[in-house]
């Protein structure tokens, strides 16, 4: 299995069970946060938001809209 094969996978997951993906997502990101300098924590966001388009999961706009 290469990486596109492991990445549509990936995609086809999320897009089936959307909330544990979010959940999953925000899991990893406030993992990564705790293992690394504060002054990271802008690039962890981005790259969590980035990981989000990627998956078909939308970004900080539509998780602003469920607060």
């Amino acid at each position: 299995m290469g990486f596109d094969d492991a990445l549509n996978k990936a995609k086809s997951l999320a897009s089936e069970n959307p909330e544990q993906a979010e959940q999953m997502l925000d899991a990893a990101g406030e993992q990564i946060k705790d293992r690394t300098p504060d002054n990271v924590d802008g690039q962890v966001d981005k790259g969590v938001d980035a990981a989000r388009d990627k998956f078909g999961l939308g970004g900080e706009d539509d998780k602003d809209k469920d607060d």
